[in-house]
């Protein structure tokens, strides 16, 4: 056999999955764990719970898929971009992992851009601005108020390549992660030294970069030994989250654009060539397929928001949880446009396009007749209206869009397929094996292990699209008169935002 294994390092959660030669599903499993919040708009967590959870994960599929260690020929991993995990000389993790969705770094961001001579020349040389999410920023911030543990910091590594630290005992990352830190010349492909350079940050911090395909590693043999694995299995480069999911839903070439609804929401768009938004509300980051990029809108709480209605509000009168699939069939029965509700999904701050830290989530236009329903109504619409706003960037660039593919929870939810449909106003697909990020990089792990020439091959072989939805007229013009009002509501409050926090 020559099984691959894919492991995405979530926000919530870290999932594996084995897969076949042909690109079938073996086995899945996931392992869920806190993030933690020590102050209004941080986001934090301990790398060791990452570290357990893939030993969970990737021993429950070994088991399931009753694999011999020498079965599994490579694995792929994949995880939550941005995030900075700080260790010493002894590779011991000195803090709590700072997170893509923490928003303390926005003096750092106006650090950086002070330092290369402002945003438009920072774009010139990294293709990006300055954003409180990226991993530059947060580095920056250890150096201002961490002074100690800086002092301390001799490697800084992203999520999924702490895990690969543990699995091979090598430093390494990939470009399409590594294009989400702020450090790497998107173009060229490589760490840009220039802005290390006006950062006085060493070039010794960061770990070498390879193409998503190229083997980083072997497992030690400790490590197979508790996996179940052999010490011939090797360890690819993999991809940031974002750049796996694509690959897992064969975003792969021109004309395909990707939406995906998991804690966070994004629109992905292929791209052959280096394609910039000049206002920097679009990231643009090396593609996981070799000599190719991508355009990506990012909001910061797509799912992410509904989880927290559920979290805070939704318990039956025994105090469970009420559940999402109860929660969805509620705001199923309410109008569109939530009779005059607009939510405004900004409970993590913003990225696109408002680049705004400080933003803020509301519920608008609340009356005595609203419910429940219409409040979860008005939560799907107000993400749906976010990825809106990503998607009309696009246009006005000129990226083409022949087909949208859906995946993550707003996929699996046919309600809030055919919302998306609706408010993008374009037909939206969804794909026959919808595991995200997982299954992307497993199949980037085939690739590395011989088993495709290149991942458009890989994709072309194993990923089919399933059903499709196709927008409403009646309540496309529902919405469409309801965007802008969406759009203008943040408007309105941007200047107040501030004082929220005076």
């Amino acid at each position: 056999m020559s099984v691959c294994i894919g492991i995405d390092i979530g926000t919530s959660g870290t999932k594996a999955l084995a897969m076949d030669a042909q690109g079938n599903i073996l086995a899945e499993a996931s392992a869920s764990y806190p993030c933690h919040h020590p102050k209004p708009l941080w986001s934090e967590q301990n790398p060791d719970d990452w570290w357990k959870a893939t030993v969970k994960t990737v021993r429950a599929v070994v088991k399931q898929a009753k694999l011999k260690p020498a079965d599994v020929a490579a694995i792929g991993l994949s995880g939550q971009m941005h995030g900075a995990v700080f260790l010493d000389r002894q590779n011991k993790v000195i803090r709590p992992a700072i997170l893509w969705n923490d928003q303390r770094t926005a003096a750092e961001c106006e650090e950086i851009e002070r330092r290369v001579g402002g945003r438009k020349r920072l774009i010139k040389m990294v293709a990006n601005p300055a954003l409180t999410g990226f991993t530059a920023p947060k580095i920056l911030w250890l150096r201002n108020h961490e002074p100690r543990n800086f002092q301390r910091t001799v490697k800084v590594l992203l999520p999924k390549d702490e895990i690969r630290r543990r699995l091979t005992g090598e430093f390494a990352t990939e470009v399409s992660d590594a294009s989400g830190t702020l450090l790497l010349d998107v173009v060229k492909r490589k760490w840009s030294k220039k802005l290390l350079g006006k950062l006085e940050l060493d070039s010794s911090l960061l770990p070498p970069c390879y193409e998503s395909e190229e083997v980083t590693g072997k497992l030690t043999k400790e490590v197979a030994k508790n996996l179940g694995l052999s010490t011939d299995c090797v360890v690819v480069g993999g991809a940031g989250d974002c750049a796996a999911g694509a690959i897992g839903n064969g975003i792969v070439r021109r004309g395909l654009l990707g939406t995906s609804l998991g804690t966070s929401g994004v629109v992905f768009a292929h791209s052959d060539q280096p394609q910039f938004d000049p206002q920097g509300r679009l990231h643009t980051f090396c593609h996981a397929v070799r000599g190719k990029w991508h355009l990506m809108g990012v909001t910061l709480t797509a799912g992410g928001s509904l989880g927290w209605f559920q979290d805070a509000f939704c318990t039956d009168a025994k105090g469970k949880t009420i559940s999402f699939k109860k929660l969805i069939a509620e705001a199923e029965q309410t109008p569109t446009g939530a009779e005059g509700i607009q939510f405004l999904p900004y409970l993590s701050g913003e990225r696109t396009p408002h680049l705004d830290p400080h933003a803020r989530g509301a519920f608008i236009g609340l009356t005595l007749k609203h419910s429940r329903g219409h409040l979860v109504r008005s939560i799907l619409e107000g993400v749906t209206f976010s990825l809106r706003d990503c998607l009309c960037i696009m246009q006005d660039l000129g990226v083409p869009i022949r087909q949208i593919r859906a995946s993550g929870g707003g996929a699996k939810s046919p309600f809030w397929r055919q919302m998306q449909a609706d408010i993008f106003g374009k037909p939206v697909t969804s794909m026959v094996a919808d595991e995200g990020a997982a299954y992307g990089v497993a199949l980037i792990a085939a690739v590395g292990a011989g088993n495709f020439k290149n991942i458009s091959e890989a994709c072309k072989a194993t990923i089919k699209t399933a059903e499709q939805s196709k927008p409403n007229a009646k309540t496309r013009k529902v919405y469409d008169r309801k965007f802008p009002v969406f759009q203008g509501l943040y408007k309105a409050l941007r200047p107040e935002y501030p004082k929220l926090e005076e």
